[in-house]
């Protein structure tokens, strides 16, 4: 999966950066290395959903993509 964020150089130092595609995510770092690792860990916590088993005869299903 690929997803598109944008980078900006903070005004105190440091970058942060936003993920268009997912409403409210977004993160920070001192250096460029740090926003990068920040970035994965943002994008995995905010598309984290936890679902209960449905009532129904549904079921839940993870896929990687």
């Amino acid at each position: 999966m690929k997803i598109k964020v944008i980078v900006h150089e903070a005004e105190e130092g440091g970058y942060w950066a936003e993920v268009p595609a997912i409403p409210g995510c977004a993160t920070q770092g001192e250096t460029f290395e740090e926003l990068l690792k920040n970035l994965y860990e943002a994008v995995e916590g905010c598309l984290a959903v936890n679902v209960e088993e449905p009532k129904s005869d549904g079921r839940v299903l993870e896929i990687a993509i």
